[in-house]
C-alpha cells in the first residue's frame, strides 16, 4: 500500500473490504462547536416544548365530540368520556392537531425531494453558493442537522433525516400508541419544525439550480392580476408551488421565440417561482432574465373567479394548493388540462410515454379533457403547443360559457330571497340583497363583494332555483378583469448577512418595534383588502414587514391615492419602514432564517446543532410576529406550529379555530412567567412577553393590536420599549377607541413611558393601580414588576447561566 497525504492507493490485494464513512473537515470550514442536539429525534426537544407548553396553555376546540380516527368508533368523547382506545377529548384533539401538522410537512418536504432528484436529473450536482453577501446561507439546516451543505448532493442527508423523523411522528398516531395531549402538542410542534427544514430545502435548492435572487432588496416589480393576460395569444396557466414543468414551458417558449405567440401565467405560488428564475447572480443554467416574462394571475382565492372568467386556453397542474374540481371546471369551458405529477393525477390516464405529437392532438381536439405527464420537460412543450393550438377552438366555447345579459337578466329574477345562499357562505355576503340589487338595475353590489367572494361555490350548491352566482358575479364584474393590472414585487429571497448586522441590535433593543411576517393562504374573513391594510399599518410604523404567497400577491391589488401598490410604495430591504416579498410558501423558511441570524450573526450565538438555544434567545429577544390571516391549509398549520417551536408568536383568523387549539399565556398566573436571569442563575419573574403563541383573532383590528404587543419582549430597552408600547396604543386607540387594558403591566420605568402619552398614563397608573409617583422628578418609585434592565439576559435554559450564585 502506497500512501500519501489526502489520497492513497491500494495494488494487489485481494479479499479485502474498506468502509470509509463520511469525512468531514468541519475545523477548517466551520469555527462553531457542534451543539448539544443535532439530527434531534421525536424526543430530544421534548424539554424545551414543555417549557413552551407550561407557559403557552394549550387550548382546545374540538369540531365535535366524537373521535372517528379507527373502527372502535365513533366514540363519545364528551365530559370525561374515554373512547374504546382509552383516549380522551384532549388526547384526540392533540392527535388531530399532529395529524394536520404532518400533512403539511410532508406536503413541503415531499416538494423538496422532488426537486432534489429534478435538479440532480438536470443540471448535475452544482455547487450550493448563495454569493458573497449570504455566508450563514442555511440557518434552519445547520441549527438543526448540525452540518452545512457544499452541493446539492449534502442536501439528501436532509431529507433522509426529514422524512424518517416524519414515519416515527406518524406511527405515533396510530390507534394505542400516544395518547397524552401534551406529547402530540411536543410531536406537532417537532412536525412544524421539521417542515421549516424541508422548506429551507426546497427554496435552496431552487434558488441556487434556478438562478433565483439571493436577497435582492432591489427584486423587479412584475405585473399581476388577470387582465395582465394577453387575450391575444394562447394563455397557458401554471398552478400550483412545484415550478419544474412551468419553468419547462418557459424554457421551451425561449428557445423557440414563442412569447410572441403565448402567455404564462402562474396561479398560487408556481406564479411566485417562475417570476424569479434566471434574475439572480449565481451559476446561470437557465436563459438569463427569464423570470420577467411570465405573469402573476393571481392567488388561489381567484381561481374559480379565474375559471369562469375564462381567461386562459390551457392549465397545467403540479402540487398542493389545487381545488380539487379543478378538472370539472376547466372540461365545461374547453381547457385542456395537464397534470405534471404524481401527487395531483386528477383520475387522468398517463400519458407520459406517449409522443408529444399524439398527446397534442387528442387535446387541442378535445378527445380527451386532459392528460398526466409527468416528465416536467415534456409536460412543458405540450402545455405550450397545445395553448396556442387550441386558442382559436376554444373561442366558440368561451363564449357559450360567459353568459349574456339576458341570462344574467334570468339568472337573477329566478331569486326568491330564500336565503339559502347566505347560510352557507363564508364570508357571510347577503347575496339575495345583491340580487334584489341587481333586479333595480344596480351592480355595484355586486362588484363591492367581488373581492370578498371566496369562490367556494357553496352557493350555487345549495341554492333551490339552480342560479350559477358566481356566473352573476363574473358578468357583473367582468369589465374589472379586464382591468386588474398591478405592481407587484418579485421573491427576493433571503435576508442578506450584512442587512442582518445592520438591524440585529435595533430589533433586540427595541427600536426597530419588531418583524411582521405576513403569509399564509388566501379566502381572507373579509376579502383581500385586509391584506394591504395590516400590512401597510406595520411599513408606516417602522417594522419591517416580510409576506410571501398568497399574501404578497393579495396586497398587490390596491393602490394609494397615487395609483401605487405597496410594493411601489416602499423599498424591498430587510429593515424598518420596508417590505419584504421572501418568495413562494416555501420561501417562508427566509423568515425563520432570519431570525436565527439574528441570534447567530448578531448575538455570536452557536446555532451549530443547538436549536432550543436560538429559539430561547428568539422568544426572549427578537420581536417578531407571524400572521397567517387566510382561511388557512394543513401547510400553513404546520408553517405556523414550526415558527412557535422557534419561539415565534402567531396570530391567525377566525376560522383557525377548526384546527382546534390554541397557545395563550395566562397573565394572571406569576409562576408562568419565572425565567432565568443567565448573568447569574437567578430567577426573575418577567412580564407576559409574548403573551401568546398562537392567537386567534376575530376580525383584522384584534389582529393588528395583537400584532403590535406580541412583538414585546423582555430585553427591551427603554427607548425600545416606549416605541413599542406608543404603536400598541396607537393601534388599540385607533381601532378600539381606547387604550389596552393591560398596559400599564407592560411598564417598568418612567423612560418606558410613550411620551405622547406620559402625563396620562402616569396619572392612571397612580390613581388606578396605586403605584407612587415623584411629579417632581416625572419617576415612578414603586410598583413595576420589575425594573428596566439593558443587561438582563432572560433565559429558560439552565445550561446558559455564565456565573451560578
Amino acid at each position: 500500500m502506497a500512501t500519501r497525504e489526502g489520497s492513497f492507493s491500494v495494488e494487489d490485494m485481494k479479499n479485502v473490504q474498506i468502509n470509509i464513512g463520511a469525512v468531514v473537515k468541519e475545523a477548517d470550514e466551520w469555527d462553531q462547536e457542534m451543539g448539544p442536539f443535532p439530527k434531534p429525534g421525536v424526543a430530544t426537544l421534548r424539554n424545551w416544548d414543555m417549557v413552551l407548553a407550561n407557559r403557552y396553555r394549550i387550548m382546545y376546540a374540538p369540531a365535535d365530540d366524537t373521535c372517528t380516527l379507527c373502527t372502535y368508533g365513533p366514540c363519545d368523547l364528551t365530559g370525561n368520556k374515554r373512547g374504546a382506545c382509552g383516549i380522551d377529548q384532549a388526547g384526540a384533539c392533540g392527535k388531530i392537531v399532529l395529524i394536520a401538522c404532518l400533512m403539511g410537512c410532508c406536503a413541503h418536504s415531499a416538494h423538496g425531494r422532488h426537486l432534489y432528484h429534478w435538479c440532480m436529473d438536470k443540471f448535475g450536482d452544482m455547487k450550493f453558493d448563495m454569493g458573497d453577501e449570504i455566508l450563514v446561507d442555511s440557518p434552519i439546516y445547520q441549527t438543526i442537522m448540525g452540518t452545512k451543505p457544499k452541493s446539492f448532493k449534502d442536501f439528501q442527508e436532509g431529507l433522509y433525516y426529514l422524512e424518517e423523523e416524519v414515519v416515527q411522528l406518524l406511527a405515533a398516531t396510530h390507534t394505542g400508541q400516544e395518547s397524552a395531549y401534551q406529547d402530540f402538542e411536543s410531536k406537532a410542534l417537532h412536525a412544524g419544525m421539521l417542515d421549516l427544514l424541508g422548506m429551507e430545502i426546497c427554496d435552496m435548492l431552487q434558488i441556487v439550480a434556478y438562478d433565483m435572487p439571493r436577497g435582492a432588496a432591489d427584486a423587479p416589480l412584475i405585473e399581476i392580476g388577470m387582465g395582465t393576460l394577453d387575450q391575444n395569444k394562447g394563455v397557458l396557466i401554471a398552478y400550483g408551488h412545484n415550478l419544474a414543468a412551468g419553468a419547462e414551458a418557459m424554457i421551451y417558449a425561449e428557445n423557440n421565440n414563442l412569447w410572441d405567440k403565448v402567455d404564462i401565467g402562474g396561479v398560487c405560488c408556481t406564479a411566485h417561482d417562475l417570476n424569479r428564475i434566471g434574475l439572480g447572480k449565481g451559476e446561470l443554467k437557465v436563459p438569463a432574465g427569464i423570470g420577467t416574462k411570465p405573469k402573476v394571475a393571481g392567488a388561489m382565492g381567484w381561481w374559480r373567479k379565474m375559471i369562469r372568467s375564462g381567461v386562459m386556453d390551457c392549465v397545467m397542474v403540479d402540487e398542493q394548493c389545487v381545488f380539487c374540481d379543478v378538472l370539472g371546471d376547466a372540461e365545461k369551458r374547453k381547457i385542456p388540462v395537464i397534470a405534471t405529477t404524481d401527487k395531483i393525477m386528477l383520475g387522468l390516464p398517463d400519458r407520459t410515454n406517449d409522443s408529444i405529437d399524439a398527446i397534442v392532438d387528442d387535446l387541442v381536439n378535445f378527445k380527451v379533457p386532459g392528460v398526466a405527464v409527468l416528465d416536467p420537460t415534456k409536460a412543458g412543450e405540450i402545455g405550450i403547443r397545445v395553448a396556442i393550438a387550441v386558442k382559436p377552438k376554444r373561442a366558440e366555447a368561451k363564449a357559450q360559457s360567459l353568459i349574456t345579459e339576458q341570462q344574467f337578466k334570468e339568472g337573477i329574477e329566478k331569486c326568491t330571497q330564500c336565503n339559502e345562499c347566505a347560510f352557507v357562505c363564508p364570508p357571510h355576503i347577503r347575496i339575495s340583497k345583491l340580487i334584489a340589487d341587481a333586479v333595480k338595475g344596480d351592480l355595484l353590489s355586486f362588484s363591492n363583494s367581488y373581492e370578498i367572494c371566496v369562490g367556494c361555490g357553496r352557493c350555487e350548491q345549495s341554492c333551490p332555483q339552480g342560479i350559477n352566482i358566481l356566473d352573476l358575479f363574473e358578468y357583473a364584474n367582468r369589465q374589472y378583469v379586464k382591468n386588474q393590472k398591478f405592481k407587484m414585487r418579485s421573491g427576493r429571497g433571503p435576508a442578506r448577512d450584512t442587512e442582518i448586522r445592520s438591524v440585529g441590535a435595533p430589533i433586540v433593543l427595541g427600536t426597530i418595534p419588531g418583524v411582521i411576517a405576513l403569509v399564509g393562504c388566501s379566502n381572507y374573513p373579509n376579502g383581500t383588502k385586509e391584506c394591504y391594510d395590516m400590512a401597510k399599518e406595520f411599513v408606516d410604523r417602522g417594522y419591517i414587514v416580510v409576506t410571501s404567497g398568497c399574501m404578497a400577491m393579495d396586497m398587490s391589488l390596491y393602490t394609494d391615492v397615487d395609483g401605487k401598490t405597496i410594493w411601489e410604495q416602499y423599498p424591498g430591504g430587510f429593515d424598518g419602514r420596508n417590505i419584504c416579498n421572501t418568495g413562494s410558501c416555501v420561501s417562508n423558511a427566509n423568515i425563520g432564517d432570519a431570525a436565527i441570524k439574528v441570534a447567530t450573526i448578531f448575538a455570536h450565538r452557536n446555532h451549530r446543532g443547538n436549536f432550543d438555544d436560538i429559539a430561547d434567545y428568539i422568544l426572549n429577544k427578537v420581536g417578531a410576529c407571524g400572521v397567517a390571516w387566510g382561511a388557512y391549509s394543513q401547510k400553513a398549520a404546520s408553517i405556523a406550529t414550526g415558527c412557535n417551536r422557534l419561539g415565534i408568536p402567531v396570530v391567525v383568523q377566525p376560522h383557525s379555530v377548526m384546527y382546534r387549539r390554541s397557545f395563550i399565556g395566562r397573565a394572571d398566573k406569576p409562576e408562568d412567567w419565572m425565567v432565568i436571569d443567565a448573568r447569574d442563575g437567578k430567577m426573575q419573574q418577567i412580564e407576559p412577553a409574548p403573551e401568546a403563541m398562537l392567537y386567534i383573532a376575530e376580525t383584522k383590528e384584534e389582529a393588528m393590536v395583537e400584532m403590535a404587543k406580541l412583538c414585546l419582549r423582555p430585553s427591551d430597552n427603554s427607548i425600545g420599549r416606549a416605541i413599542k408600547l406608543t404603536h400598541w396604543c396607537d393601534i388599540s386607540l385607533k381601532y378600539c377607541g381606547k387604550l389596552p387594558d393591560d398596559w400599564h403591566i407592560y411598564v417598568r420605568d418612567s423612560k418606558d413611558l410613550p411620551l405622547a402619552y406620559k402625563e396620562m398614563m402616569m396619572k392612571e397608573l397612580e390613581s388606578k393601580h396605586g403605584w407612587q409617583i415623584d411629579w417632581k422628578a416625572k419617576k415612578i418609585l414603586s410598583g413595576p414588576l420589575r425594573p428596566a434592565d439593558v443587561s438582563f439576559d432572560p433565559t429558560n435554559l439552565a445550561r446558559k447561566i455564565r456565573t451560578k450564585k
